[in-house]
């Protein structure tokens, strides 16, 4: 029978850690790719039935994110399947 020792256990811990470093890079690098990072996301859960619950200044925005979320997901689908005939 092989004995292992009692300081195994920090090489498992550290090939964790390290694996779990990858991990969060890839998924920043994959988010920053892909436009996650857009503060005016918040906008994009309301419509226009909540125009009463927001400021004027609030409800423009929205209006300004919803268009761009719009526009960027035409491009996007015309970039994927080529545009509409």
């Amino acid at each position: 029978m092989v004995e292992w020792g009692d300081g195994w256990t920090i090489y498992i811990w550290l090939v964790s850690g390290v694996a779990i470093l990858i991990a969060v890079v890839f998924g920043l690098r994959w988010a920053s790719q892909n436009e996650q990072f857009d503060e005016d996301i918040k906008y994009l859960v309301f419509d226009d039935n909540d125009r009463d619950k927001m400021t004027p200044e609030e409800f423009k925005k929205y209006q300004e994110a919803t268009a761009k979320q719009e526009g960027r997901r035409t491009e996007l689908l015309n970039e994927k399947y080529g545009e509409p005939k």
